[in-house]
């Protein structure tokens, strides 16, 4: 077996948080990475390839990319960027208020159909002036709740970015949303031992033909799609990024042989393991 692509994961940060401005700054990774925090990047201007997982985008000026933590990300050549990076945990968004778990669950949950979301300028210079002023509030001498203060400030942000997102108010609210985030954020912990789509809707109480209505009328996928493209962006990721057998990650994602991976993971590719795995590593060579 050829061996995989070295992968290097992101460092610990204080307070699970951290925000920086680029200037012209040279982003140039010479291995993939793969990140332990989820993760906005604005960019008023710059030039490259940003790869993420097996997806590739052309950085353009007023775009902001959004990447969730286990995502694995390189630039394809150095780099050139002025904007922010913004990164936190999953525990350091537990300290805003409540009311915005909505909006991280819009951008999050289903990360693959936000990754990159174009800016108008009215849009992009919100965003920067609420970068900026987090920037600032990160950067204070340390006081009594400052972590508190920059929590809110990432709520406005998330606020506006799902905004951006989501546009039809009503429907962000309506019951059937809700639902969708519930099994959005059932799946996201569930997904490597749980493929069938009755076992959400038990999980949920309700039946599996109005899950997967709801699921058409918030995502246009159907419910099966949602677990499988899941499960695929899993198996893409540790045959990219990992030595271990194609055996051990049929387990790992609990499918009873190898074959049957082999089987689900060609039918949604049209490469078995084997063969993805053999492109990555030639490509990125």
């Amino acid at each position: 077996m050829k061996s995989s692509l070295k992968v290097v994961v992101e460092t610990a940060m204080d307070n699970s948080f951290s925000i920086d401005q680029l200037s012209n700054t040279s982003l140039d990774t010479e291995f993939p990475n793969r990140l332990s925090y989820h993760r906005l990047l604005l960019i008023e201007k710059g030039s490259s390839t940003l790869r993420v997982d097996d997806h590739s985008f052309q950085i353009k000026s007023k775009e902001l990319y959004i990447l969730a933590k286990a995502q694995v990300y390189m630039f394809e050549k150095p780099a050139i960027v002025s904007g922010y990076v913004l990164c936190f945990a999953d525990c350091f968004w537990e300290k805003a208020p409540k009311s915005a778990s909505n909006c991280k669950a819009v951008l999050f949950s289903d990360v693959t159909t936000n990754q990159c979301l174009q800016l108008n300028i009215a849009q992009f210079n919100e965003l920067r002036l609420l970068f900026k002023t987090l920037e600032h509030e990160f950067k204070k001498v340390p006081y009594i709740n400052q972590i508190d203060a920059m929590a809110a400030y990432l709520k406005i942000i998330m606020i506006k970015v799902a905004n951006v997102r989501i546009t039809d108010e009503s429907t962000f609210d309506s019951q059937n949303y809700i639902i969708y985030r519930k099994f959005m954020d059932l799946l996201t912990t569930n997904y490597k031992t749980l493929h069938e789509v009755q076992d959400y809707a038990e999980m949920m109480g309700i039946t599996a033909r109005r899950l997967s209505d709801i699921c058409k009328r918030c995502n246009k996928k159907s419910t099966k799609n949602i677990i499988n493209s899941k499960l695929v962006s899993e198996a893409k990721r540790t045959l990219q990024f990992s030595p271990a057998p194609i055996k051990e990650i049929a387990y790992s994602l609990n499918f009873t042989t190898p074959e049957q991976f082999s089987h689900f993971f060609k039918k949604c590719t049209t490469f078995s393991p084997a063969n993805f795995r053999d492109k990555f590593v030639q490509r990125g060579k």
